[in-house]
């Protein structure tokens, strides 16, 4: 065996199932931002950032595998507050370098109340693997980071709230140790269109989205192994 397929295989030996769930999820699709419409599934990205928020480091990469969907797909409506202007770079270094600009938004002027579709009562259960990055230490290792990550999952530990695609739509998780998980969809295709993977940030001055064609198949998205188009 070569040593590019034995990493493979002693970074898949690290898989970790984690079950997250919640009332609401906004996984905004990015044609539709004005008026906010939720793809009908998480998205990789957002699974990856719950992840993150469980447990962050360097050294580590999340790589989801794949999404169960272990509730059906319902959406409803709902009306949300938005601020339609965010606080500017150059007023900050202005108000330092003593004018007048003021560093605050003001709630009267700048609200703006959207419509949006999102889902409700979601449950998914993401199972994913992790990778060393060239920012490792020599003392950190995939045995190292694997007892970390469960320690913390059956703790409840986590370095922020993570949550579904908002702030306001918080995500329970912990780990599944159930087996295979039981969707909501048995002997069931659904195409689900392109959707957002992740963004590429190689070049901080020119970010750039990802998308994949993601296909649920018996209430499973599979994310590893599929084609990335920019």
């Amino acid at each position: 065996m070569t040593m590019n397929k034995q990493k493979r295989v002693d970074a898949m030996s690290y898989n970790t199932m984690v079950e997250v769930w919640g009332d609401y999820a906004l996984f905004t699709r990015p044609e539709m931002k004005v008026e906010r419409v939720s793809y009908d599934v998480m998205t990789p990205s957002a699974a990856r950032g719950i992840l993150d928020s469980v447990f962050f480091h360097p050294g580590l990469r999340w790589c989801v595998d794949r999404i169960y969907i272990m509730n059906p797909i319902r959406f409803t409506n709902i009306r949300r507050n938005e601020v339609s202007s965010k606080i500017l770079a150059s007023n900050v270094k202005s108000a330092i370098a003593g004018s007048n600009k003021p560093l605050y938004i003001d709630r009267n002027k700048d609200i703006q109340q959207r419509a949006a579709m999102v889902l409700r009562d979601v449950n998914y259960v993401i199972e994913a693997h992790f990778e060393m990055t060239d920012q490792a230490k020599p003392r950190d290792n995939h045995g190292k980071f694997k007892d970390i990550i469960m320690r913390r999952l059956r703790r409840g530990q986590c370095y922020h709230q993570p949550c579904f695609g908002c702030r306001e739509f918080p995500a329970n998780f912990s780990l599944y140790e159930g087996g295979r998980p039981r969707t909501a969809y048995d002997n069931e295709v659904r195409d689900l269109g392109f959707m957002l993977y992740d963004l590429d940030y190689s070049d901080p001055q020119n970010i750039q989205p990802m998308f994949f064609h993601a296909v649920m198949e018996n209430g499973v998205v599979e994310v590893a192994g599929q084609e990335v188009f920019r």
